[in-house]
């Protein structure tokens, strides 16, 4: 079997307990929505697959890199997809119960360590990281030594702009691996998650398009929810 990246391997243990943590949230779901009684089978069937999966996290650069959160926070759900798809659950409703999950997981964490991490990534010191980043991540060099790794632009907003800033991704993690694994179909289901786990933090995503949806980019441009929008609120 193939091996964990020593990066993963140093972060296996939160992945497996955020894992457990989503299958305990997800259990009434699984089974009113996807009619799966048996949930002992289901967590190890999940276990073992995010097993699997952890051996194809692709490595972007590890903690230098702003792109290794999102494959450690998000990829868990492509084992649980792969695993509920085997089981005929519907691909929607798989999408349904993850985001509910996930939304569910994230409401576990206070309420100011939420909206304080939002107000991080909206800083202007995190803008001039992501700039930076961005900029990196087109270069040759840069997909020559990661090219399983993101590729994006850094996005001013106009004179009447209605966001903050943006991101438009030209290429994404996720949908290599989902290309090379065979799990396009359940793809727009982890892209879902970007809009619950922006809310949660305070920060109103809009994304009008998708790569995994057959765009040529995406689309993400943030700006901060009122008070009364905040999801918890």
């Amino acid at each position: 079997m193939a091996e964990i990246h020593p990066f993963y391997q140093t972060h296996r243990h939160a992945m497996e307990a955020a894992m457990r943590e989503r299958i305990n949230l997800a259990e009434p779901m699984l089974r009113e929505r996807a009619h799966l009684s048996d949930m002992d089978k289901v967590r190890l069937e999940v276990t073992d697959e995010f097993e699997i999966v952890l051996t194809q996290m692709p490595y972007v650069g590890g903690a230098a890199s702003r792109m290794s959160d999102f494959f450690m926070r998000l990829t868990g759900f492509m084992a649980i997809s792969r695993v509920l798809r085997r089981h005929g659950v519907p691909v929607p409703v798989i999408g349904e119960i993850e985001r509910e999950t996930y939304k569910a997981q994230l409401l576990t964490i206070p309420e100011a360590e939420r909206l304080a991490a939002g107000r991080q990534f909206m800083s202007r010191e995190n803008q001039a990281l992501m700039r930076e980043q961005a900029a990196r991540s087109v270069t040759q060099a840069h997909q020559a030594e990661f090219p399983e790794d993101f590729a994006y632009d850094f996005v001013e907003p106009g004179p009447q702009g209605s966001f903050e800033f943006g991101v438009d991704y030209k290429a994404c993690g996720f949908c290599k691996l989902a290309a090379r694994r065979g799990d396009a179909d359940i793809l727009p289901n982890i892209c879902g998650l970007d809009f619950v786990a922006y809310a949660a933090r305070g920060i109103r995503l809009e994304r009008t398009q998708t790569l995994a949806g057959g765009a040529s980019h995406c689309n993400f441009r943030f700006s901060r929810l009122p008070p009364d929008r905040e999801i918890g609120s």
